[in-house]
């Protein structure tokens, strides 16, 4: 419905402008070209030309109008997601600059514009100057500029401006965890959690997912996004900001850059990616790698065999935390719970494993050298 207004409005408007252009026209070219018409017929056919031309440009005017509209709808979202990205602070403090530059501009323009032959240029060149400096000095000095500070501290949950250090990115899969909400629930966390636009299409993919798990993992992932924006006490905000040609993981890369933030996720490719980038990551599986009991050589536990191992005769079994276990010689304790000796422990980003063998069997192998 708006389209046709607009269509509208842009037929009455091309055809005024065409009537109005092939009127002068025709009454320019009626001054020089002597016409063997009486002054009756001379107004007809200035009317009859310029209602011609009014029709055409109107019809030109329609048939452009929704490429016009499209031009200038991209237009203001690509500008929309740029202004996204920029804290508010930064905007209200370039205004400012921006109007005391310009301020400055008019007065000294006053005097400058005096200037023969070159004074208009030179005034235009110190408006843009000022304009520019105006702008940049206001954003560069927002620490010193205290009343501005104060006045964004006063605002309420979920509008709290922060720097772009304290910018966290979620990925999906960070997301589907779950994890990050009992992370944000013990105040760990500070700062915004940005989600991108293109993190929430996945996720609603995966939701709409024909596969039983998948649409599970998906929906999770929605309700855990729910929960933090909605019970916790952390600003969260979400960015359209888009980019073409690009996988997600990508994506995200490029978008903690640009917003000089953190990626936080337990995906261990993406986690090497941005390394790898020199971007800042969190991620969550070594925090839960790092909180686990440090478990050292020759310690007893007691295990339970659920498992063959990769080798011959192993076996595999898991703690309480979700730590994995290879026992050696545990294959044929298949489904019982086994005294083990922990013969060594190997922490990687993915996870932490523990290799151990049946206190039995080492036992055993004591008695023998003896």
């Amino acid at each position: 419905m708006g389209q046709k207004v607009f269509r509208i409005v842009a037929l009455i408007v091309g055809f005024v402008l065409g009537y109005q252009v092939f009127d002068a026209g025709f009454s320019a070219l009626s001054t020089v070209t002597t016409f063997n018409l009486t002054e009756a017929g001379l107004n007809a056919a200035s009317i009859s030309v310029s209602v011609l031309g009014g029709s055409l440009f109107g019809i030109i005017f329609y048939i452009i109008t929704p490429a016009i509209i499209n031009q200038v709808v991209q237009f203001t979202s690509w500008a929309e997601g740029k202004l996204k990205l920029i804290p508010t602070q930064d905007i209200v403090l370039g205004t400012i600059g921006l109007v005391i530059g310009l301020s400055i501009a008019a007065l000294l323009s006053i005097a400058i514009y005096r200037i023969p032959w070159v004074g208009v240029y030179l005034s235009l060149a110190v408006t843009l100057i000022l304009a520019y400096l105006g702008i940049n000095i206001a954003t560069n000095r927002r620490d010193e500029l205290s009343f501005i500070n104060s006045l964004f501290s006063l605002q309420g949950k979920g509008e709290r401006i922060t720097s772009g250090k304290s910018i966290k990115v979620l990925d999906t899969s960070v997301i589907i965890d779950g994890r990050i909400a009992d992370i944000c629930k013990t105040g760990f966390l500070e700062g915004v959690l940005m989600i991108p636009g293109f993190v929430l299409e996945e996720l609603r993919h995966i939701a709409d997912s024909s596969d039983v798990l998948k649409r599970n993992r998906g929906r999770r992932g929605l309700d855990i996004l729910n929960k933090i924006q909605k019970e916790l006490d952390i600003p969260v905000q979400i960015t359209e900001q888009d980019y073409e040609d690009m996988e997600v993981d990508s994506k995200l890369v490029k978008l903690a850059k640009q917003l000089k933030g953190k990626v936080i996720t337990n995906d261990y490719n993406l986690n090497k990616v941005c390394e790898l980038q020199g971007v800042p990551v969190l991620n969550i599986n070594e925090l839960a790698n790092s909180l686990k009991p440090v478990v050292l050589p020759g310690e007893e536990m007691t295990v339970q065999i659920i498992k063959d191992g990769k080798e011959l005769g192993q076996g595999i079994g898991y703690l309480d935390d979700g730590t994995m276990i290879v026992v050696d010689g545990g294959k044929k304790h298949m489904m019982q719970h086994v005294e083990v000796v922990v013969t060594s422990v190997l922490q990687t980003a993915a996870g932490r494993m523990i290799f151990a063998r049946p206190k039995a069997y080492l036992a055993n192998y004591f008695n023998e050298v003896k």
